[in-house]
């Protein structure tokens, strides 16, 4: 079936493609369709005629409230294409394919992950013909599906570059470090099917095959065993070429360790870091092809390398494609929050040191094409933010060789936030400072859910009632946000409704990914929308991850920052009350009596009534002094235990508050469904093989959430109520 409604986005979002993408109000398909018949002289409409105007006027529409895009009734030379852009899967070159049949074009922009491109050509007569020719017109996306472009004039065609960017320091990419018949002989050198009761044989794991060699690589723990050598060590041919580019100075030590992995087109590898315990500074990956699709010639494409300076000469490339289906776009993020995209060609070497090593999370998207630069000279390194050289690159298999260096010494690394081997065992204490209320939220909200992520969403299916309830009684059509969506269990509770979710966890997100919901990676405090663009929010057991309460707020102003005037935001969060109005919450009721029933008890926290399936923001804000301070609320039988500057205590699961500040134990249990070889998430690996991580939670009590909400000084409180453990508010913007 054509993909003929115009995919829109925001800020990377790429909705469900079907026909019914957003609704337009009636008087705007009147005006488009009273332009266009001015186009036409004033001619009747046919019933075909009708529907291309409708579909065209909804691209329009669309590309004006979500990207700010205006488009006009007059022509000129640049016009907006929706449908054909990178986010559709439509490649530069099968764009330029059916615009340049109407005249020469001085640019073509193709934003990364949008669903449109600007054309800009050289007359606005060319700018006409195009308009008149390629308007419904039906192409072929590189999956093979049919997609319609509709065309419109746009005054200018603008897009917002992104500034330059660095490599991660430390971080280092070395192309054709091998030769195409070096590369042959290693890919020669895998079995993979081999005997299976060889020690290095590993079973496949759920998206791709891995061999171990030198030491096996535990997923369980994401380390080692240091005391259980694999016989036989690293193959051969790799230690003559790690030899080789130790003499070269590529690497500064001889690995012992090496972990083969070979990636199905569509496949990837979370995020994550290389434990710190467990292999030294230095890791190394070679990306290669694979023995199905290798078909590079011997002396194709032949490099020198100056080993003083370490710089490549390109002494010819006549038989090496930009558009190697092997080369891979590989995603390195800091903490804060800044991503960097690294192309990595076929035979090229990746080394990770110091800070790229300890600190940058690296992973890959499971996708069937990257964005990558479109110039044929462009090898690797920084995908840049050129609108004008970017295209997609369809991915074929790929083999990476990951060699590492086992640890023999404890870690001292300058990264203690992230080391395993550093990480306080003391419990933390109350914030005093925005900076320290970040780092308690990032080590005990941030990162527990993106190491339990599978086990808690095996926990989170049935949605509450009155959650439900409100998502049904919102009109048909409405725009609607779940910030802090979690695995995504209210995104589909209304078909009617157009709903986005956003969450902190990338872990929890690739679970909405499964289950085709639209849902991007944000900040709770910094959610990359458009003001005033939504007619409802969510945010269902979120506000109580943030550990202060000008952070609090901060949370809360965002919710209203994104509804228009008259929308409405349903807020639940952790009461401190337990049992209210002589009722005990499911939370309560979940407890058992009896001592052997302790580790259940604590495995299964993650009820009906314990909602904590969001994530919180880590952005440092500049506190404010004007939020209410809840020794003024209405307490009615809650009386908090302040613990300032002393160690957050842990809760007893199952049982009632003693403090509003507390840190709440997850009990990790492995492989929660049903797949063999789920690999567990996580930015650092889990030493203990029944890990117990706490949770921050500030649990509020009666009329504080409330209060917070007033705070706002724009919305008015239109319900608040309390349902089974939770103090709810719904709140309408002013």
């Amino acid at each position: 079936m054509p993909r003929d409604a115009c995919v829109s986005c925001f800020c990377g979002w790429r909705p469900a493609l079907d026909s019914s993408s957003f609704a337009v109000s009636i008087n705007s398909v009147k005006q488009s369709i009273t332009m266009n018949i001015n186009h036409k002289g004033g001619l009747k409409l046919n019933k075909i005629e009708k529907k291309f105007l409708r579909k065209q006027s909804r691209a329009r529409h669309v590309l004006l409230q979500h990207e700010g895009i205006q488009a006009v009734s007059y022509p000129t030379q640049s016009l907006v294409v929706a449908n054909g852009g990178l986010g559709n899967g439509v490649s530069r070159k099968q764009l330029l394919l059916a615009l340049e049949n109407s005249g020469p074009m001085e640019a073509l922009l193709m934003p990364p992950n949008k669903p449109y491109a600007f054309v800009i050509y050289k007359t606005i007569e060319e700018s006409r013909k195009a308009y008149a020719n390629l308007n419904g017109k039906e192409i072929i996306d590189d999956l093979g599906q049919k997609i319609i472009l509709y065309l419109n004039y746009v005054e200018k065609a603008q897009w917002k570059k992104l500034g330059l960017q660095a490599l991660p320091p430390g971080l280092l990419v070395v192309e054709e470090i091998i030769s195409s018949d070096d590369e042959k002989m290693l890919l020669e050198s895998v079995n993979w099917t081999g005997d299976t009761d060889n020690q290095n044989f590993q079973k496949s794991l759920k998206h791709r095959r891995v061999k171990h060699f030198g030491y096996e690589f535990n997923y369980e723990n994401n380390t080692v065993d240091k005391d259980k050598p694999l016989p036989g060590g690293l193959p051969d041919i790799c230690n003559s070429i790690l030899e080789k580019w130790l003499k070269e100075g590529y690497i500064k030590h001889k690995p012992d360790q090496l972990t083969i992995n070979q990636y199905e087109p569509g496949h990837g590898i979370p995020a994550h870091i290389d434990t710190h315990s467990a292999f030294e500074d230095e890791i190394i990956s070679l990306s290669l092809g694979s023995e199905k699709n290798y078909s590079c010639r011997a002396g194709a494409a032949k490099w020198r390398f100056h080993h003083k300076s370490a710089k490549q000469i390109k002494w010819g490339c006549e038989g090496l494609s930009s558009r190697d289906p092997t080369k891979i776009v590989m995603d390195f993020k800091h903490p804060e929050g800044v991503t960097v995209q690294v192309m990595l060609p076929r035979r090229s070497l990746l080394v990770m040191r110091g800070e790229s090593r300890y600190l940058w999370t690296h992973g890959i998207t499971p996708r069937k094409f990257d964005t990558v630069q479109a110039s044929e000279q462009f090898k690797g390194g920084i995908i840049t933010s050129d609108i004008g050289d970017l295209t997609l690159s369809k991915r074929g298999i790929r083999t990476s060789f990951t060699f590492r260096k086992v640890r023999r010494v404890p870690c001292n690394c300058s990264y203690s936030s992230v080391c395993d081997r550093q990480r306080k065992a003391t419990l933390p204490s109350l914030p005093e400072s925005s900076k320290e209320a970040c780092q308690l939220e990032q080590e005990h909200v941030h990162r527990v859910y993106d190491l339990i992520a599978r086990h808690f969403s095996s926990t989170r299916h049935s949605p509450w009632p009155r959650i439900a309830e409100f998502l049904k009684a919102l009109p048909s059509g409405s725009v609607v946000a779940d910030v802090g969506c979690g695995n995504g269990k209210y995104l589909g509770i209304n078909k009617e409704l157009y709903m986005i979710g956003c969450d902190h966890s990338q872990n929890l997100l690739d679970i909405c990914r499964e289950r085709e919901f639209q849902a991007l990676v944000c900040d709770a405090l910094s959610v990359p929308l458009r003001s005033g663009s939504f007619d409802a929010c969510i945010s269902i057991a979120v506000i109580h991850h943030f550990s202060t309460a000008e952070r609090r707020v901060a949370a809360l102003q965002e919710l209203v920052r994104l509804l228009r005037p008259g929308g409405q935001a349903l807020i639940y969060v952790w009461a401190m009350e337990q049992e209210y109005k002589n009722h005990r919450s499911k939370y309560l009721r979940g407890s058992k009596t009896c001592l052997q029933d302790k580790e259940e008890i604590n495995n299964v926290i993650a009820t009906e009534g314990l909602l904590a399936n969001q994530m919180s923001g880590e952005n440092s804000e500049d506190l404010e002094s004007s939020v209410p301070s809840t020794d003024n609320i209405k307490e009615e039988g809650c009386k908090p235990r302040k613990v300032p500057n002393s160690e957050l205590p842990v809760h007893t699961n199952r049982t009632s508050f003693h403090s509003q500040d507390v840190l709440v134990p997850w009990h990790l249990k492995r492989n929660p469904g049903k797949d063999k070889a789920v690999e567990p998430f996580g930015l650092a690996g889990c030493p203990d093989p029944c890990p117990v991580f706490h949770r921050y939670y500030h649990v509020f009590c009666n009329g504080e959430l409330e209060a917070s909400c007033q705070a706002l000084g724009d919305v008015s409180i239109l319900q608040s109520y309390y349902d089974e453990g939770n103090w709810c508010v719904v709140l309408q913007k002013v």
